[in-house]
């Protein structure tokens, strides 16, 4: 998967970063840097895009 590619994020997690996306563009972000801020978010709160595996989300806990 090339980077940049967002196919590998949930509904849920795109349907996030657009939302966050707006959000820094109504205070003046450029685009390009809301879009970046905003994968940033995602990413951080969800550690990526979809992930497999029974008790991932305890594992991360740890």
């Amino acid at each position: 998967m090339p980077r940049g590619d967002k196919s590998a994020y949930t509904d849920k997690q795109k349907r996030q970063a657009e939302h966050i996306e707006e959000g820094y563009e109504k205070r003046g972000v450029s685009d390009k840097e809301a879009e970046r801020r905003a994968w940033a978010t995602v990413n951080k709160e969800d550690g990526g895009g979809k992930k497999s595996g029974s008790g991932r989300k305890n594992h991360l806990k740890e």
